[in-house]
């Protein structure tokens, strides 16, 4: 008897699966603030230089006198705003002033002090650190060494996943990210601050992986597909619980304490899930995974003989190398194009997830909506993948996203001021799609890779969904090239651009729906040969296992 003919007896989706789906639902929830953490944590307010040895200088204009100070130290860039990063060198026996107090014959000269806008942030690390004009990359450097911990993290994780078992290493990765969150809160400087972040992205995804893992692991093969892509619908209400912080308390301090403390309710509601019964087996542990699925069943109303555990097949487990997956011209191109989108369908999701300011409009209600937007992302894919298929869902999803976002050229560049609205309309669409070809690409990539090739696959594609993640500052920082409402459509357009590529190579994979799946590396091969679509044909079976994995 295979490991997955047990759900059938004990039930594929019964109360006792729900309850512990509930449960990592939970902490799939708790852990999502902490992804996008750096969208408040990071913010950079409005701001300019301090007025030279006024020291109780205010970004508000307390007065007449104040404004006359401003005039004459403060320069005024090219959209007529105060200069970020430049004083006047006055030379009080040289200088000559104009009837604003403003001079016309002063040079100019970098600060080392600002003064900041308390209206949308009353403190970030921002602001702490002055991560402003010559130190401002390094607030995209911040998110890259985030990324970088996530990266590392999907390895680390994984590995001590199979070797100590899920719940145990779920425990690790709930104290690790409390420890590092909380940490997190009293970081002195900004060498202090990247290091924990890289742990908290290690930890994050060590959360995350785990959680889904276990819950895939308890629930029977013709719920898995839906039980995937349903818990990934969860993770933006983590997102809502963050902006309501961070809304109510405009520090960065209190906003790592509020999301970092509740995860000790985690702590909790571990204490009642139980392992995972496919690793017991896989680790000859049989006689304890026999025990939970028969409390399973119980608890299911189930009743089974205990003899049904006698003889179970945990399958064999795959171990493919890397480079089969290039073994043949077109494995290679496949595995290419995957590696592509998911980079791409990750750059663009935290793209504009994490880089709410190049929009035009208010922060937090900027955020909210790109927090809403994800919702139907996440429903769409449930109604169309099998009525259209996986290519086509996500052929229409990279294409109308890339097409939302390289639409800000026209809005921004011939609309200004006026369009605003609809440039943000328009990201936000981008936004909506890339999240819908996210879940997407994880259903065709899976279904795509050879069963001896898959477990690699899928890994080596998160990876490149983690390289995505790492350059998206940076290509929001793109923005300031330009500077000024038109440098807000490039890191668009760049994004729009890598989209409609993505769409274009994604016609060139074969369609995966109502396809037998690729069980050797032949498979691979003759996927879209006339022989292996009759062969598929006449696969018949009850239930057809889609393995999702999305970390």
């Amino acid at each position: 008897m295979k490991f997955d003919d047990i759900f059938k007896e004990i039930g594929e989706f019964g109360p006792y699966q729900r309850r512990n789906y509930l449960l990592l639902v939970v902490g799939w929830v708790l852990t999502g603030p902490i992804m996008v953490l750096s969208v408040f944590v990071m913010g950079s307010p409005d701001h300019r230089c301090q007025i030279p040895g006024l020291y109780n200088d205010s970004y508000v204009v307390q007065g007449k006198q104040h404004t006359d100070l401003i005039h004459k130290y403060i320069p005024l860039d090219s959209d007529g705003e105060y200069d970020k990063c430049y004083l006047y060198n006055i030379d009080r026996s040289k200088t000559v002033f104009d009837n604003e107090s403003r001079p016309i014959n002063a040079s100019k000269i970098k600060c080392f002090a600002w003064v900041y806008d308390k209206t949308l942030f009353q403190d970030t690390f921002v602001t702490k650190e002055n991560l402003v004009c010559d130190n401002k990359y390094r607030i995209s450097l911040s998110k890259t060494i985030y990324f970088a911990g996530v990266l590392t993290g999907s390895f680390l994780f994984g590995m001590v996943s199979d070797l100590i078992g899920r719940k145990k290493t779920l425990f690790i990765g709930i104290v690790f990210e409390l420890a590092s969150t909380l940490a997190l809160a009293w970081s002195y400087n900004y060498l202090t601050y990247v290091i924990l972040r890289f742990c908290t992205g290690a930890a994050c995804v060590g959360v995350f992986m785990t959680t889904y893992v276990l819950a895939m692991e308890w629930v029977g093969p013709s719920t898995r597909t839906y039980a995937g892509l349903i818990i990934a619908f969860f993770g933006p209400v983590g997102e809502l619980y963050l902006e309501l912080i961070a809304y109510l308390t405009r520090e960065w301090f209190w906003i790592v304490i509020g999301v970092a403390v509740p995860f000790v309710l985690v702590f909790i509601l571990y204490c009642f899930l139980p392992e995972s019964p496919r690793w017991l087996y896989s680790t000859g542990k049989k006689e304890e995974a026999s025990k939970l699925l028969e409390k399973a069943a119980k608890y299911n109303g189930k009743d089974i003989s205990s003899k049904l555990f006698d003889d179970i097949d945990i399958g064999k487990k795959e171990a493919g190398k890397i480079w089969l997956l290039f073994s043949d011209r077109r494995l290679g191109v496949r595995t290419v194009i995957i590696f592509y989108n998911w980079m791409v369908a990750s750059m663009v999701f935290y793209g504009l997830s994490l880089n709410t300011g190049i929009l035009y409009g208010d922060y937090y209600i900027n955020f909210l909506i790109i927090v809403l937007v994800e919702f139907p992302g996440h429903i769409l894919p449930l109604f169309m993948i099998d009525r259209i298929g996986r290519k086509r869902s996500h052929f229409i999803y990279m294409g109308v996203g890339g097409i939302a976002c390289l639409s800000t050229i026209f809005t921004v560049n011939f609309g200004g001021e006026d369009l605003q609205y609809i440039t943000t309309a328009l990201a936000m669409l981008g936004k909506l799609f890339a999240t819908a070809a996210f879940a997407t690409i994880y259903v065709l990539s899976a279904e795509l890779f050879p069963t001896a090739i898959r477990n690699i696959g899928m890994g080596s594609s998160s990876c490149w969904a983690r390289v995505g993640g790492m350059i998206s500052p940076f290509i929001a920082d793109t923005a300031d090239l330009v500077g000024g409402t038109s440098g807000t459509a490039i890191p668009l357009s760049i994004f729009g651009g890598a989209c409609l590529l993505a769409a274009g190579l994604t016609l060139i994979l074969p369609e995966t729906l109502h396809q037998m799946l690729p069980e050797t590396i032949e498979d691979g091969k003759n996927f879209t040969t006339k022989e292996y679509k009759e062969k598929s044909k006449k696969y018949l079976q009850g239930t057809q296992e889609i393995i999702v994995t999305q970390f």
